[in-house]
């Protein structure tokens, strides 16, 4: 008895320990819900500590008591391809929505539709802009609320169901979009539901809830390490400003970093002179806070229906944003500020509290990730991985390095077409169609990617390696041809009117 009594306790500790009765709670079919921000930055969030007085109370919950995806990334960081990867599972070279002008293939598959199939009642309430700048309902969606192109902070015309419905001119899009979708899961939380809720927020040009306005506008600006590598002048430096702390590589950095400096998305000349760095660096972060609050109400909803232990629910940006970093504002880039976006994951039944998951998980892995938690295969055609095992604790063998990809836009021609592939260790960045110089980093030793060491012959194997497995991944995944699109759009047309 002694005996049968202390294997009966080995193998409780064992199953506690390994995360087994984590993934054991859940009863029935997951609820998904997925909230995808715009533009939020992987580190602009309370718990991290990188914006020292940013409260996030929302999203610190979610890591303390979920799981935070460390290390995500996006295969292009705009807003569009990237909306696009999330839906199909696909590269942006596969899917072709390369830019946020360009049309939508019609034969693509969003993994909503596939969930529908399973009997998953789906919902969208948000931004789109995918593909199109249309607000029409799209497959999939058993409800839908959206607007058309990026919408707006206050007042916004939605398409309902395939309705247009004028909002007042008060009501506020992230505080709207949330209550509607409050409304939805309580009308269908009889059957597994997916939820897909997409804000407007934190995308430029900032405006915070009234409720928020001018919370942060004494807070100290925190200047990245790399902000100044290209000026001397004192007199251009913005808030508090970090000394670099590992070596510098001034002569290597790139012709069209420097130029952009002083461009519609560089520090200096940022839209074009329209808004001082510091009021738009308080401004985001003031914009941000009723994006947790939204994470805050709908984490209320469910435990208040009783759904805590079979609900997944999933936060993402949709892309990076740099703040000075190079010396440069928004993404597209390949640096880390613009690939790596925050993700957290709350799923009291399925994932332990406090996970940290360190491995690479892209953008392209969410479809395949929602398919596999309500016992769906992956489609042949998606090209990310399920991440599942990961989130219930399972050791398993997992990428070791990540690709991406950006294709220079008629509209921003500031940034060149990027192709770049990550590992743990290096970062090797090349660049088409521009007289330039590629990039090689050594991330752990270099964070701030501001020592180029493309001329360190020490390293030129590593980065002919890199270079090499760069192409044979866009070889083997059909992406030598850059997928080249007839864009659309009222800015595309006022370009060619005024340069024809």
């Amino acid at each position: 008895m002694k005996h049968f009594r202390k294997v009966f306790i080995s193998s409780l500790l064992f199953f506690i320990s390994s995360g087994y009765l984590f993934s054991q709670k859940a009863k029935g079919p997951m609820n998904i819900i997925f909230i995808l921000s715009d533009d939020h930055r992987y580190d602009f969030m309370g718990f991290t500590g990188a914006v020292p007085g940013l409260e996030t109370p929302g999203m610190d919950r979610m890591a303390k008591e979920g799981a935070h995806i460390k290390n995500a990334f996006v295969t292009t960081s705009l807003c569009s391809p990237s909306r696009a990867s999330i839906l199909t599972g696909q590269y942006a070279h596969t899917h072709t929505v390369v830019d946020n002008s360009a049309p939508m293939p019609d034969n693509l598959m969003f993994f909503p539709q596939y969930l529908q199939q399973k009997g998953y009642k789906t919902a969208f309430m948000g931004k789109w802009h995918m593909g199109n700048n249309g607000d029409e309902p799209q497959k999939g969606f058993d409800e839908w609320v959206s607007f058309a192109d990026q919408g707006k902070y206050f007042g916004n015309l939605l398409n309902i169901n395939g309705k247009r419905e004028q909002m007042p001119a008060d009501n506020y899009i992230t505080d709207e979009l949330t209550d509607r979708a409050v409304k939805w899961m309580g009308s269908v939380k009889e059957k597994p539901f997916c939820l897909y809720l997409s804000h407007k927020g934190v995308h430029a040009e900032f405006m915070p809830a009234p409720r928020h306005a001018g919370k942060y506008k004494e807070l100290p600006v925190m200047s990245p390490q790399s902000m100044y590598l290209t000026v001397t002048d004192s007199s251009k430096q913005y808030g508090i400003v970090t000394p670099p702390k590992t070596a510098v590589n001034y002569k290597d950095i790139p012709r069209w970093v420097r130029d952009q400096r002083y461009s519609w998305h560089g520090v200096d000349y940022m839209y074009h002179g329209q808004i001082p760095f510091d009021e738009f660096y308080h401004l985001y972060l003031e914009t941000l806070l009723s994006v947790d609050e939204s994470i805050q109400q709908v984490i209320q909803w469910v435990e208040e229906n009783g759904l805590k232990e079979n609900t997944m629910i999933v936060y993402m940006g949709d892309n990076g944003f740099l703040f000075g970093e190079h010396g440069l504002i928004d993404k597209r880039n390949a640096y880390e500020e613009s690939m790596k976006v925050p993700m957290l994951v709350w799923a009291p039944g399925m994932v332990k509290a406090g996970s940290v998951i360190p491995q690479m998980i892209l953008n392209i892995d969410l479809a395949p990730t929602f398919l596999d938690i309500a016992g769906l295969k992956k489609p042949s055609q998606m090209q990310g991985q399920s991440f599942l095992p990961l989130l219930k604790g399972e050791n398993i063998k997992w990428r070791d390095k990540v690709f991406y990809e950006y294709y220079w836009e008629q509209a921003f021609p500031q940034t060149p077409t990027t192709f770049a592939v990550r590992t743990d260790k290096y970062k090797y960045i090349a660049y088409n169609g521009i007289w330039d110089i590629n990039e090689l980093y050594d991330l752990e030793n270099d964070p701030y990617e501001m020592n180029n060491l493309i001329r360190n012959k020490d390293l030129e194997k590593i980065g002919l390696k890199l270079r090499d497995e760069l192409y044979n991944w866009l070889e083997n995944t059909n992406g030598l041809q850059i997928p080249l699109k007839k864009q659309r759009g009222r800015k595309i047309d006022n370009l060619y009117r005024s340069t024809y």
